[in-house]
């Protein structure tokens, strides 16, 4: 692998090794490509390696992957490495928002979006865990009023991110909908504000980025209810 990308300097090294079956030496050059996979429809997107790799260089780093069929895999990445430590900024710490509505997080990757519901979970949400954007439709059409918020992934197999929300609309136009993206050549928070999404969200989120953009859109929403008349 070619780490000519990266400039002089100190760098800290992270190797992660596996001992599964490897890759074929024919694939490993295209395993960082977008929406390239091995895995059968709607099992997957290919964009899982994408994602590192634009974080790694957005860090200003660098990753690279060694493999022999039968004999696992090395992923080596590189980080540039700082002497001067951080200092604190001497503001105290918000805590995060909390809230009790009903909320549906649509990812196809499992480990995210069971990552998600636990974070909106330990904030004091109900979170509804959809792993296929027409299971998450098939849901909020059986009962639309189910659900407070809806997350959803852009990246999926056969109805994207972008696409569910205009079908969740068609159903509810007043729901409030926050879309996530690891990509973004394919989604950023400009094209969401334009098809009308009312937040977006970068992957990876932090849990304090989650809450607060949730905390937000709910709130948004509940300003703009119109009002009972009291009696």
């Amino acid at each position: 692998m070619n780490y000519g990308t990266l400039l002089p300097g100190p760098y800290v090294r992270l190797a992660v090794r596996d001992t599964g079956q490897g890759i074929p030496r024919e694939l490993v050059h295209r395993i960082f490509d977008p929406f390239f996979t091995t895995k059968g429809p709607e099992e997957g997107t290919g964009m899982g390696l994408t994602v590192v790799q634009g974080i790694v260089r957005d860090h200003d780093g660098a990753i690279g992957v060694t493999s022999l069929p039968g004999q696992g895999c090395t992923f080596t990445l590189y980080f540039p490495r700082f002497h001067k430590p951080t200092e604190a900024s001497g503001m105290p710490t918000v805590p995060v928002p909390r809230g009790t509505e009903r909320v549906l997080f649509v990812d196809d990757e499992e480990p995210i979006a069971r990552l998600g519901c636990m974070m909106l979970e330990r904030l004091g949400y109900e979170a509804v865990l959809s792993l296929s954007s027409h299971e998450a439709l098939s849901l909020f059409r059986a009962n639309p009023a189910a659900f407070d918020l809806v997350i959803t992934d852009h990246t999926m197999p056969t109805m994207t991110g972008a696409t569910l929300t205009q079908e969740l609309r068609r159903v509810r136009p007043d729901l409030p909908i926050i879309l996530c993206s690891g990509f973004s050549h394919t989604m950023n928070a400009d094209k969401a504000q334009a098809l009308g999404l009312n937040a977006f969200l970068s992957k990876p989120f932090l849990h304090r980025d989650l809450g607060l953009a949730v905390r937000r859109v709910l709130d948004q929403r509940a300003r703009h209810l119109p009002r009972e008349n009291s009696l």
